[in-house]
């Protein structure tokens, strides 16, 4: 019977155990997501993102924009009564490290009174996922300054930037709503796509990095933008940075690196408030915008069978260039009629200069007719 009774007790004590190290186990790994046609699967439930850009750590300042403004927890609460859901959050290396940030009216935000860079990040990061907000993480610029070409610079090597992406994958990997991150922000100009050099081929470093990133937490998406032009395996001339996917038709990602349940292919859209290319002044202009984007990315999702979710697109929709009203709404019904229902819109910042944001220029009040353009999509988009 003492024999028994201590069994019992044991067997009693590690059923406890369990059960206190269920939780624990469950938050240190996290949840699983994955891709499947454009959507995205939450532990095998879709979710839908509705998705906003939130600029700020990706520059000097290293700390989100606007706190000069307002409460830094009034904008992530207006965030999400405003519908969005999913925020994708750039940042710069230096915002990893415990550097001094700047911007910040204190007597609005006193709570971040101390606070270096990689603090604050955690903070923003912390707040957003107890929001149950979603998190893509961006890494935007390597010197804060501006974007870079290629994924490394003469002073940003390659290991750099794939030991800061396995550090941010590492660092959040028990936050429940970090489901993803952008490897670089809009490769451009000398990067290349598929023509067999190490030192230039984004296709090939996507895919090291990509493979890293997902040794050291396997729970997460990998978003692969394009490139702008290209040497070979081109037909449209006219791109955006990060826009061109075309050569993927001759060179596709490896699954081996990045399996394609983990592989969303992201590329930014935009219209001539940005820039303005020749196909907006054709006489064809907006019917001629959709077999412009099949070439860019869409083949990607209608014959290729791959995740595509568009990481950046918008504009002043009605306060710059007229056509781009004609612009936004041509691409938010393509996105309708393609089903490619998840995407981040460029930006909630006020102070983006090219697009203007969905905040008014007080930060505080909304541009409503951006929403209500987001909305359709939301709503239409099945």
């Amino acid at each position: 019977m003492k024999i028994n009774t201590k069994i019992n007790i044991l067997v009693i004590c590690f059923a406890l155990l369990c059960a206190n190290a269920i939780p624990n186990v469950e938050a240190a790994i996290g949840v699983n997501y994955t891709a499947n046609q454009s959507k995205v699967y939450k532990n095998g439930t879709e979710i839908k993102l509705k998705g906003i850009n939130f600029f700020g750590f990706e520059t000097t300042d290293l700390t989100l924009h606007g706190l000069w403004a307002r409460n830094w927890k009034s904008m992530i609460q207006q965030i999400k009564t405003t519908g969005f859901n999913a925020v994708r959050l750039p940042f710069c290396p230096k915002a990893l490290k415990a550097n001094p940030v700047s911007t910040i009216d204190y007597t609005l935000n006193p709570d971040l009174v101390g606070l270096n860079s990689l603090q604050l990040f955690d903070k923003v990061i912390n707040e957003l996922n107890s929001n149950q907000i979603y998190i893509l993480l961006d890494h935007q610029r390597p010197d804060c300054l501006a974007i870079s070409e290629k994924w490394y610079t003469p002073t940003y090597s390659e290991n750099q930037w794939i030991n800061d992406l396995r550090f941010v994958a590492k660092r959040y990997a028990n936050k429940e709503y970090f489901f993803g991150i952008d490897l670089k922000n809009e490769p451009h100009e000398s990067a290349t796509w598929g023509t067999g050099n190490k030192l230039t081929d984004w296709n090939l470093a996507a895919e090291r990095a990509g493979k890293a990133v997902l040794s050291t937490n396997p729970n997460l998406l990998i978003f692969v933008e394009g490139v702008s032009k290209n040497p070979s395996c081109l037909t449209l001339t006219e791109n955006y940075w990060g826009g061109n996917l075309e050569p993927y038709n001759c060179k596709p990602i490896n699954y081996s690196f990045i399996p394609k349940n983990k592989l969303v292919f992201s590329p930014h859209v935009y219209g001539p408030d940005v820039f303005l290319h020749n196909y907006h002044n054709s006489p064809a202009f907006p019917s001629n915008l959709s077999g412009i984007w099949d070439t860019h990315f869409g083949f990607l999702h209608t014959t290729k069978n791959e995740n595509v979710i568009i990481g950046e697109f918008g504009g002043k929709y009605g306060a710059g260039n007229p056509k781009d009203v004609q612009y936004q709404d041509t691409l938010v019904n393509y996105m309708i009629n393609k089903k490619m229902c998840n995407s981040f819109y460029w930006a909630w910042n006020a102070n983006s200069g090219d697009t203007n944001g969905i905040l008014n220029s007080d930060w505080q009040t909304i541009n409503s007719s951006k929403v209500s353009l987001l909305n359709k999509l939301y709503t239409d988009c099945q």
